[in-house]
């Protein structure tokens, strides 16, 4: 029997799990990063299958979010082109009404996570702007972007608060979750590449919040590669998949020509934490798990988040090769 990779002992186990809205739309931009655009199409597909006539896709369980249905956007929108298929468009079309005209927000027109309730999650960072920037949204993605980091932000901490409650103006939770900054790394480091001519400014903007991030979240990494739950707080679990994240982040980066390879040894530590992690089914282990990721598991978007990992580290690989 031919023996697989691990990266496609990875893919085949991320392809066997349940998935929620927002793992549907990571795990589709995943296989989109990693080439394998038909896999894409077929999560794609499969999310309009599950649209809301307000536009959100992938519901199922009586999902409340506001920004995560919209995390298959980016993969939507290239199955849509690739495809020529008008039903694709047309739901394409339907998910951009609902995050810029319908989705619920605050007086700054900031989207929120949920449709009931007015918290600000930092997961929308990843969910929402990437979406918007592929729509050609430029404006409204960096609108969202810069609310997400204005309202998050811990100055004390150069890294970003997990939620804020616009009701009570308070933080239900102030930690420095590592795959919430993981999630904002990665969403604007994709928001970046999807600006056009004319962006230079927002993106060097960008850049600099993805370093004060980097630089802030690379101080807390353990020896042995991986991170904690909390970044700052030793005391909370060992995690694996926020060290993904940031690989994803530091690999893209640096072959797109603007990250500095200072960054690459902790990258590299952290995809040599991640692929110690994969068990003999393709399973990452030790990500925030589910089913609330309060401890050590197993997640669609750990396995996810491994292959934009490694899509990203051939990234750079090949550009290193031919310099």
């Amino acid at each position: 029997m031919m023996q697989l990779s691990i990266l496609d002992q990875v893919k085949h186990a991320a392809l066997c799990m349940q998935r929620n809205n927002w793992e549907q739309g990571v795990l589709a931009q995943a296989f989109w990063e990693a080439g394998d655009r038909d896999t894409a199409t077929r999560l794609a597909v499969e999310a309009v299958h599950r649209q809301q006539e307000d536009g959100r896709c992938c519901q199922i369980g009586g999902s409340t979010a506001s920004t995560d249905p919209c995390a298959i956007g980016e993969a939507l929108i290239g199955a849509a082109r690739e495809t020529g298929d008008p039903w694709l468009a047309q739901a394409s079309e339907k998910l951009l009404r609902w995050a810029v005209e319908l989705a619920p927000r605050d007086a700054n027109g900031i989207v929120y996570h949920f449709d009931d309730s007015r918290e600000i999650w930092v997961d929308s960072c990843y969910m929402l702007p990437p979406f918007l920037a592929a729509a050609g949204c430029y404006e409204e993605a960096l609108r969202q972007m810069d609310g997400y980091w204005r309202i998050l932000l811990d100055e004390r901490k150069n890294l970003l608060s997990h939620r804020w409650d616009d009701a009570t103006r308070t933080y239900p939770r102030r930690d420095v979750w590592g795959v919430g900054n993981g999630w904002a790394a990665a969403g604007m480091i994709r928001v970046r590449a999807l600006l056009p001519a004319g962006y230079e400014a927002q993106k060097q903007l960008l850049e600099s919040r993805i370093r004060t991030l980097l630089d802030a979240a690379f101080h807390y990494q353990r020896e042995d590669g991986a991170f904690h739950d909390v970044l700052d707080d030793p005391v909370s679990f060992r995690e694996i998949n926020c060290g993904q994240m940031f690989a994803y982040t530091v690999y893209r980066g640096v072959a797109e020509g603007w990250l500095e390879e200072r960054y690459l040894p902790y990258a590299e530590k952290s995809r040599e934490a991640a692929l110690a992690s994969v068990n003999r089914y393709g399973l990452v282990q030790g990500v925030c798990g589910l089913p609330f990721f309060d401890h050590p598991g197993v997640a669609a978007e750990g396995q996810a988040f491994f292959i934009l990992m490694e899509a990203a580290r051939n990234m750079w690989k090949s550009v290193a090769a031919a310099d």
